[in-house]
């Protein structure tokens, strides 16, 4: 199971609350219990915490819009401290948040949404022992907001491209924007790691340096944002202003 969907699973749930629907889980599968009671996804719906012994779960987190500081916390300890994942320097690790940070900006200031979902799962079993980490809202997709931006329909996907784009945004007066994500994509490329975008009916890949998008058979009203860290890495990295010559560097 990717437990980091559980991102995804917080932001239908909380779609369905919003219509006055009540949600119980009940016959789970005993292995999926037991993942999903890790990361504490099932905590709120009367289960009890499991310890993850093994240290592969990234806690599942809703965070509101104005929880800046939780946040940030929130990637410092359980994704760059995470056991494994790539060695990089402080200043780069600063980076590296600060990008993240980007995507919930983006949800709260663009998608205007209620609650921003957070998970991650790692798989140490598999060849690339990929960590995938994943970002969910359900605010206004962003389609709507770049087509709205340019005055004419964007497709999807590109609309997802262009906001992908170093300097573009969709932010008007003197409120600077874009979503600055410049570092985390040159790290994800050197790491050989993947980025993937789902905003309305596009999907987005940013993927060994190239970018592929397509169409959707159906629409999600929000934005999801998938990392995939390759910990399978054994090089160090660093900003270039802070590089020996033997150093990965960017």
């Amino acid at each position: 199971m990717e437990a980091n969907l559980c991102a995804l699973m917080g932001a239908l749930f909380e779609m369905l609350e919003e219509k006055k629907n009540k949600i119980h889980i009940i016959n789970i599968n005993r292995h999926v219990e037991t993942i999903l009671r890790k990361n504490e996804f099932l905590i709120t719906f009367g289960y009890d915490k499991l310890e993850d012994n093994y240290d592969t779960s990234l806690t599942y987190r809703k965070f509101t819009p104005t929880d800046d500081i939780g946040f940030n916390d929130y990637i410092q300890k359980e994704l760059l401290t995470k056991s494994g994942f790539p060695s990089h320097s402080y200043l780069l690790g600063k980076e590296i948040v600060k990008n993240i940070f980007e995507i919930y900006e983006n949800a709260r200031t663009h998608g205007e949404c209620d609650f921003i979902h957070t998970c991650g799962q790692f798989f140490p079993r598999h060849p690339d022992k990929p960590l995938h980490f994943t970002i969910v809202d359900k605010g206004i997709n962003i389609k709507q907001n770049v087509s709205n931006f340019h005055n004419k329909d964007f497709d999807a996907g590109e609309a997802i491209k262009w906001a992908m784009v170093k300097g573009n945004t969709t932010k008007t007066g003197d409120t600077s924007g874009g979503l600055g994500l410049s570092v985390i994509f040159e790290f994800i490329k050197l790491n050989k790691g993947k980025i993937q975008v789902i905003s309305s009916d596009g999907f987005y890949e940013f993927k060994n340096g190239v970018v592929e998008t397509h169409k959707l058979g159906g629409i999600f009203d929000g934005t999801i944002v998938n990392f995939n860290f390759n910990l399978n890495d054994s090089n160090h990295y660093l900003l270039s202003s802070e590089a020996d010559e033997d150093d990965i560097i960017f």
